[in-house]
């Protein structure tokens, strides 16, 4: 059939699929005809590295089963793309977008694809990001990549950030390329692409979907999670994701924590009652004023539908001096832990990956390694005493004397911020956030999100924060491609 309709939801689709009006393969061509009209030519968006070579068998597979056995859930025949830091077990490379690891194949999957697989969905392929997930360089652009270039803004290719360092996921599905992206974060990560981009995105608890097979930073900070165009979509996608995995201790706290389904949590009245603190201070008080009378708008919708809105509060170790040490030195230790597992012929050290780029200097060192530099410069082994001192600091300071303290002060559901203003400090806790589209700047047209966190777990209620607010707003529009 012809597909007319661009912003295509999960539930869209499986009506679709069940009555016979689609099918999973008619989907994943119409993603791939909407690829090459605008990936790698008109706007360049080149947001996708890779194509599963297996996604149209993978369709009709799924396809034969439905027909057969009827649907495994939500997510039967749905298309997903992972950002190149994930791995997969197949046609699919995994790089993070460095030469170092253009030609790398993992050898098996990530907990991630794996649950994607169970589910149903479709790796439909891998999607560009900023190099090492933006830990290369600090003058590195948002959404370069040595082995993939530029990722562009859809709403602006060329003239707006694209956000970083999941810039090719956030970038995909606000284009339409698929319905539903993976992308990781260590601190703004998930949040900045889908402010950038006028998606939703969920940064998790660190903890609730597992990290084995995808290429690290920091064991205290990562998380992958979900990237939509719709609060329902993004909860979906997180429900299938997350899951105990015995290789990664930190989902083996999340026990009980996980409900089955987070769609379960979706109430257009969500915001009545709602205890919502407005942090000001060193993040909505330093946006341009375009930002900050959508910021403003935004909050008075939410008292229109019945929050609570405590304004303003602070986060009493917001102004603290923060240090990266943590980042700096468990970069090392995870890369190393990672690339053991490659096959002959790759790094096996972050030294030698630093080799590498020296030796292709002209094709990989557009940016630098400043920061690949300093993580080679520790000792490895996570006993340095400015590492030790930073973690317990860190700790200290974004939970139980930052997040923490002012909730439990104000006796909040939430937090509210700007786009990733502030997810400095959820990343260091581990906590959750989610951002939802909040608007479009009057003059130039830009995107912004805004974006509500929690405590530790607190998914369910900032799902239900973010849906009340999407459904009174529907602020999302796709781009004119």
């Amino acid at each position: 059939m012809e597909i007319e309709q661009e912003e295509l939801t999960i539930t869209e689709v499986q009506d679709m699929m069940a009555s016979g009006k689609l099918t999973s393969r008619e989907l994943v061509l119409m993603y791939f005809e909407r690829i090459a009209a605008y990936n790698r030519q008109g706007p360049t968006i080149n947001a996708i590295l890779e194509i599963n070579p297996d996604a149209l068998h993978m369709a009709e597979a799924l396809d034969r089963e439905r027909e057969q056995k009827g649907s495994r859930g939500p997510l039967h025949g749905v298309p997903i793309l992972l950002k190149d830091n994930i791995d997969t077990e197949d046609k699919l490379h995994t790089s993070a977008g460095s030469l170092a690891l253009a030609d790398s194949y993992a050898a098996k999957d990530s907990f991630v694809a794996k649950k994607v697989r169970e589910s149903g969905g479709i790796i439909l392929g891998k999607t560009n990001l900023t190099e090492w997930a933006n830990f290369m360089s600090a003058g590195m652009p948002n959404g370069y990549s040595s082995r993939g270039g530029q990722v562009l803004n859809p709403y602006g290719p060329g003239e707006f950030d694209v956000g970083g360092s999941s810039s090719g996921s956030g970038a995909a599905v606000a284009a339409n390329f698929t319905m539903l992206a993976i992308g990781t974060e260590t601190s703004g990560s998930i949040l900045s692409p889908a402010s950038e981009n006028s998606i939703v995105g969920i940064k998790p608890t660190v903890g609730l979907i597992s990290r084995s097979g995808i290429i690290p930073i920091s064991h205290s900070q990562d998380t992958a999670g979900p990237m939509a165009r719709t609060v329902r979509d993004a909860a979906t996608l997180l429900g299938a994701l997350a899951g105990k995995d015995e290789s990664d201790p930190a989902t083996l706290t999340a026990t009980g924590k996980m409900p089955d389904d987070y769609t379960e949590f979706l109430n257009e009245n969500g915001l009545q009652g709602r205890r919502i603190g407005v942090v000001r201070k060193r993040f909505l008080d330093e946006l341009e004023p375009p930002q900050r009378e959508l910021m403003e708008t935004a909050i008075e919708k939410m008292k229109d539908k019945g929050a609570i809105i405590v304004d303003p509060v602070n986060i009493p170790t917001a102004d603290e001096e923060w240090d990266i040490n943590v980042l700096i030195h468990e970069f090392k230790v995870g890369l190393h832990a990672y690339l053991k597992n490659l096959k002959p012929g790759f790094p096996r050290s972050l030294k030698e990956v630093i080799e590498f780029n020296l030796d292709h200097s002209e094709s990989a060192l557009k940016y630098g390694q400043t920061m690949l530099l300093k993580s080679e410069a520790t000792s490895g082994t996570l006993t340095d005493t400015d590492y030790l001192r930073s973690r317990v600091r860190d700790i200290k300071l974004s939970q139980e004397k930052g997040i923490d303290a002012v909730m439990e002060k104000h006796t909040l559901d939430a937090l509210l911020f700007p786009a990733n203003y502030g997810a400095n400090i959820p990343a260091r806790a581990g906590y959750p956030s989610i951002t939802v589209p909040g608007g479009y700047t009057k003059e130039a047209g830009q995107p912004l999100g805004i974006t509500f966190t929690g405590k530790a777990y607190s998914e369910p209620m900032l799902i239900q924060l973010a849906y009340a607010f999407e459904q009174s707003t529907c602020h999302r529009t796709p781009p004119k491609l």
